[in-house]
């Protein structure tokens, strides 16, 4: 299937991806591991919640944790450029036929909670209670340092389906990986900031949220991590890296936190804001696609992901399978 063409002038502006709301088991738990180890800063913490932000960011959150009895992801957040944009978000998800309500959000303006037609719960917003700048407060970085969220991965069960609706949205594709059998896609990066991608969609069970990621200065962060992991008790948590994505050849590090949702350490991909910027091609087989250094993935990264609080869970379309670790 050919690829949507860049849609350029979408209904709504999307500026970036903004946070997630993932619910755990052990609130107390969860901060160790997420302020201490990964060294994200704690906002705002009651008997039911956490608020985190990355070192980078002014706006309140870019992580929810709520207590809950089972792990599941709740909404992804998304940045519009203005209030009217919410506005216009919501006409576009009426047309589509797809659930539409007005939340009340804390530390969040106007928000409207919505849905993609594969089941991904989104919640769209313009502005964010904001904070000082932190970033040069360097007495703070620890763990890992990681500057900012970067990217959402969810599987999906069409990957074409999940493209060409959210190239609706303005969301622009990158890189991909086809089934030369097929010429069906299995996997495909999309982003609105200008880096390699604010979501991307995996073939598999779905709908599922397979992992968030956070940005970080140098690949000696993810070293310095594995490092710390290692003697604090997380040595488990390590599921995969690290390494150098042949895909955005960015450099990564795959972890799970205590309640098993999957985090991804990044940095170093590439700039995409170029309007003529045309998308990568991979085979599905090529063993660089995955890392460029030919290492495959486990089992499990292929497998297992994380509910979303509600939706149904479908199998994919596509069978085809990727080279997987032994």
């Amino acid at each position: 299937m050919p690829l949507p063409s860049p849609n350029l002038y979408p209904d709504f502006n999307i500026v970036r991806l903004s946070h997630v709301e993932s619910v755990v088991t052990d609130l107390t738990r969860s901060k160790a591991f997420y302020a201490e180890a990964l060294g994200l800063q704690v906002t705002y913490e009651d008997g039911n919640r956490i608020c985190l932000r990355a070192l980078e960011e002014r706006n309140h959150h870019c992580v929810i944790l709520k207590k809950g009895e089972e792990p599941v992801a709740r909404d992804l957040g998304f940045k519009v450029y203005s209030d009217s944009d919410i506005d216009k978000a919501e006409t576009f998800f009426k047309a589509k036929g797809l659930p539409v309500a007005w939340v009340e959000r804390p530390h969040q303006g106007q928000t409207l909670k919505t849905q993609d037609p594969f089941g991904v719960p989104l919640e769209f917003y313009h502005q964010m209670e904001t904070l000082r700048p932190i970033h040069q407060q360097y007495r703070l970085y620890k763990g890992v340092r990681p500057l900012r969220i970067d990217h959402f991965n969810c599987f999906s069960t069409d990957v074409d389906s999940s493209v060409a609706f959210y190239n609706e949205l303005g969301f622009r594709v990158t890189e991909y990986t086809e089934d030369e059998e097929t010429n069906k896609l299995w996997a495909a990066w999309v982003y609105r900031k200008g880096g390699v991608h604010d979501m991307a969609f995996t073939n598999g069970r779905g709908p599922r949220l397979h992992h968030v990621t956070f940005w970080v200065p140098t690949p000696l962060a993810i070293i310095d991590l594995l490092d710390l992991m290692s003697i604090s008790g997380y040595l488990a948590n390590i599921e995969r890296g690290p390494g150098r994505h042949g895909i955005s050849n960015a450099f990564f590090l795959y972890i799970r936190d205590p309640d098993g949702h999957r985090i991804e350490i990044y940095c170093s991909d590439y700039l995409t804001v170029d309007s003529d910027l045309e998308p990568i091609k991979w085979d599905l087989k090529d063993p660089q696609r995955q890392t460029l250094w030919g290492a495959p993935a486990p089992k499990s990264w292929f497998e297992e992901g994380t509910l979303f609080e509600g939706a149904a869970v479908e199998e994919p379309k596509l069978k085809a399978q990727p080279i997987v670790a032994p």
